[in-house]
């Protein structure tokens, strides 16, 4: 007997005895004034409980008036190998009504637990709104698994799905990342409209399948003939992906006949590959003969000039934006700040900080993130920790930033620490966040725990090590003068070394005075990158130090042959939101002669502390016309500069584009002891920070 549509629910012993309405009520032997059936069902009394029970059951609806029988139950009746079987489609009503509500006040996984209902109840009716928002759940948590489960529900309990339900099923497919199974979906659909079409490029120009977008898209346009802006404009992002700029043109011109030319996505997308395909100035076009310039316009406009490395155009783009009275996102100043961080501006990313908090983004993690990556590439690691401890919502991109701040400080103790902070926050680490600690610990000679976390990538957290992570390895082992180890390290890596672990090697083989080391690590790089004018210049170098001077000049006629020409060294300081620029020997300069001027006082002043300078280099950026004007170095002309336009309790920030030579970071730890200045550097490999006559570096770079 199915019992299954009985209402579960306690009755007095009394109502049972005075009416039958309600059949099969029972009161136990023990004389229990309520007992449900669902109780006597689960748990039923043995055979002779059974019978004095039944002897007890007393029905009076003899002696009262017949109450109408219950509504009949639908029953679906089926024939079967002559075998008549019985299948109740079961109301679910409430079910349904609670899972659409939890959907749509945004309760996904809740939705999915009273969808777990229906699941384990077998065979219920369920209405196409239903279905709707368990896919717009599914959606919503971007769950394989919750998919395949409410797909599989809908294909088990016979449901025909129309043109809008079979788009809705495909689209949910397609944002989970589910590309085959939605592959398989499109080419089964009876009916495709043009919705169906762009989900499926969409979903494949998001997944950087580009060709395959681009077959699929000439299939549609033989099919359809028809485009809306929302199909160019992600075909025009896959033309971007791949290069392809005579494609992109062609696309631009069938927008224009399409008419769709004005909308707003597909001037930005138009925007977006001119910029990567290398063309700024039909990009600049676009953007001009946009009818209306909205944010998201100007956005794209900014990034394409910010992409292009033209910082300055950039920036003043940025403030003809905000003059032009266009809304500012989070998105516009999550660019300016990166800008900011490229043009070493610490004043304009000041602004842009100050800006993003009066526009009401002072909680966005994108933008924080922007600040917390600027401030830590710029020295400020104080600045960028309290910005981080405001962030109400890190991701690990976060706690990334902040661990190569302090890296790069040469705060490894700060950066372990705040490493563990991060496990116990329950982030997940990836592959950046180990680079960060692990450079961290060669920075700061962690040893210890450096080797720790490095073997912990692969033990706790099945992250197979890269080359930069070895490079980091490599570059603590030749801090400690362990050469052999570093070299045993490199050998024993189970892939071919890279650059990166030979410029290591190199570094270590520097360091530590080992020529020999140093000319086989030089050419290593000079065979992996034949056409890298830094190895050459590092092989000369070598050569130069160990006395091999025909090896030398063979270098010096090869980079002639070539055509390779040694550009002069030059650093930037940044004055009263004026960068100042200055090479090696510089003579241009407005204040040339009290530049030189303090410059020579400093050299008598500290050479009375012990300085004394060096003839020859092993360092790759140093060339031989900056070898004849050591005292004049661009490094010694910008920290001269600083400390005459500055305040004495301003700290000076200067970066250059080269590695710092052995002559200029003596020369200028000195400098720090003898004026009491705080002086920070950042020079190709890392920061400087130097101050009372020594380096954070720890005379290791």
């Amino acid at each position: 007997m199915d019992i299954s549509f009985l209402v579960c629910r306690s009755i007095p012993l009394d109502q049972v005895q005075n009416s039958c309405s309600f059949p099969y009520c029972f009161s136990n032997q023990n004389g229990s004034k309520r007992r449900n059936l669902f109780s006597l069902y689960l748990f039923p009394f043995g055979r002779r409980k059974w019978r004095d029970t039944f002897r007890k059951i007393r029905c009076s609806s003899m002696d009262r008036e017949i109450r109408p029988r219950p509504e009949p139950i639908d029953v679906v009746v089926e024939e079967r190998n002559d075998l008549r079987e019985t299948r109740v489609k079961k109301p679910s009503d409430g079910i349904c009504s609670q899972i659409e509500k939890s959907v749509l006040s945004g309760r996904y996984g809740q939705a999915l637990e009273f969808f777990e209902i229906l699941e384990l109840g077998g065979r219920f009716d369920v209405r196409v709104s239903t279905y709707d928002a368990l896919m717009s759940a599914c959606i919503g948590l971007r769950s394989v698994r919750a998919v395949r489960r409410v797909f599989n529900y809908m294909t088990s309990n016979g449901f025909e799905p129309d043109l809008y339900m079979r788009n809705r099923v495909l689209l949910m497919h397609v944002k989970c990342g589910m590309m085959i199974d939605a592959k398989n979906l499109f080419d089964q659909m009876p009916e495709k409209n043009l919705l169906s079409w762009t989900m499926m490029i969409t979903g494949l120009v998001d997944m950087g399948d580009y060709s395959e977008a681009f077959r699929l898209f000439l299939l549609m346009w033989d099919e359809l003939s028809d485009g809306d802006s929302r199909i160019f404009a992600t075909i025009i992002r896959a033309s971007a992906g791949l290069g392809m700029i005579s494609t992109g043109r062609e696309l631009h011109s069938c927008t224009l006949k399409m008419g769709v030319s004005d909308d707003v996505f597909v001037s930005c997308a138009l925007i977006d590959m001119y910029s990567k395909c290398g063309s700024i100035e039909d990009a600049h076009c676009v953007f001009d003969e946009m009818p209306e310039k909205t944010t998201v316009g100007w956005n794209s406009i900014i990034a394409a000039y910010a992409l292009h490395g033209y910082s300055e155009e950039a920036l003043d783009m940025y403030y003809e934006m905000r003059d032009s009275g266009v809304k500012l996102d989070h998105f516009t100043f999550s660019i300016i700040v990166r800008i900011c961080a490229r043009l070493a501006s610490l004043e304009h990313a000041k602004e842009a900080h100050a800006a993003l908090i009066r526009h009401g983004f002072g909680s966005d993690i994108v933008a924080n993130t922007a600040l917390v990556d600027f401030y830590s590439k710029w020295g400020r690691v104080e600045d960028a920790r309290h910005v981080f401890d405001k962030m109400p919502c890190k991701n690990v991109i976060s706690w990334n930033a902040l661990l190569a701040g302090y890296g790069n400080q040469g705060q490894g103790v700060e950066a372990v620490e705040l490493f563990e902070q991060m496990l116990k926050a329950k982030m997940k680490p990836n592959h950046v966040t180990f680079l960060a600690v692990l450079s961290a610990c060669s920075y700061s000679g962690l040893s210890e725990q450096g080797w720790e976390i490095f073997r912990s990538m692969g033990r706790d957290y099945k992250i197979n090590p890269r080359a930069m992570h070895y490079a980091c390895m490599i570059e603590l082992l030749g801090r400690e003068g362990l050469l052999d180890e570093a070299f045993a390290l490199l050998r024993g890596a189970s892939f071919k070394p890279n650059a990166n672990m030979w410029s290591a090697i190199l570094t270590a083989a520097r360091m530590n005075d080992n020529l020999d080391l140093g000319k086989f690590a030089a050419e290593k790089l000079y065979g992996m990158e034949p056409e890298k004018l830094n190895n050459y210049v590092v092989l000369l170098n070598v050569y130069n130090e160990s006395g091999k001077l025909k090896e030398a000049a063979a270098v010096f006629q090869t980079l002639k042959r070539k055509g390779l020409r040694m550009l002069p060294a030059r650093s930037w300081i940044e004055v009263l939101k004026q960068p100042h620029c200055f090479h090696s020997g510089d003579r241009c300069h407005p204040q040339r002669k009290e530049i030189y001027q303090k410059l020579d006082n400093l050299m008598l002043q500290i050479s009375k502390h012990g300085y004394a300078s060096k003839e020859k280099t092993l360092l790759p950026d140093v060339d031989e016309q900056e070898e004849h004007i050591l005292k004049y170095h661009s490094e010694k002309l910008a920290v001269a500069f600083g400390l005459i336009n500055t305040p004495y309790w301003k700290p000076l920030q200067i970066v250059q584009g080269h590695r710092i030579c052995d002559d200029c970071h003596n020369a200028i730890k000195l400098i720090s002891m003898v004026t009491g200045r705080k002086i920070v550097i950042r020079d190709g490999s890392r920061f400087h920070h130097f101050k009372d006559g020594s380096c954070s570096c720890g005379d290791y770079w």
